[in-house]
């Protein structure tokens, strides 16, 4: 159930009120009695923090659907072989230089 405020426009009294999204709203000021009370415009009460949804949150199927829809296999292309490359020699560069 959301909060809603409230304020009166003859007292200037202000409330907050958990109603329910059917009730009617307010209108009759608990502190004055006049029928001057109106919702007011607020921010929302929630803050989204984090790095947002993935594909696989809230789907079933468990472990297997997730590492299958984040690694889909291709079975038309050829896995690579590492090829066995020689290191270059520290002594040409130096070893701070960004290559080792």
């Amino acid at each position: 159930m959301p909060i809603y405020a409230y304020k009166c426009a003859s007292c200037g009294h202000s409330m907050d009120a958990l109603r329910k999204l059917s009730d009617a709203p307010l209108s009759v000021c608990p502190a004055c009695g006049q029928a001057a009370l109106s919702k007011q415009v607020t921010a929302a009460g929630f803050q989204l923090k984090g790095s947002g949804w993935y594909a696989t949150d809230f789907k079933g199927g468990g472990a297997a659907a997730a590492a299958a829809a984040a690694k889909p296999e291709s079975k038309t292309e050829p896995k690579a072989e590492p090829k066995a490359e020689a290191a270059p020699a520290a002594a040409a560069c130096g070893s701070s230089c960004a290559c080792h």
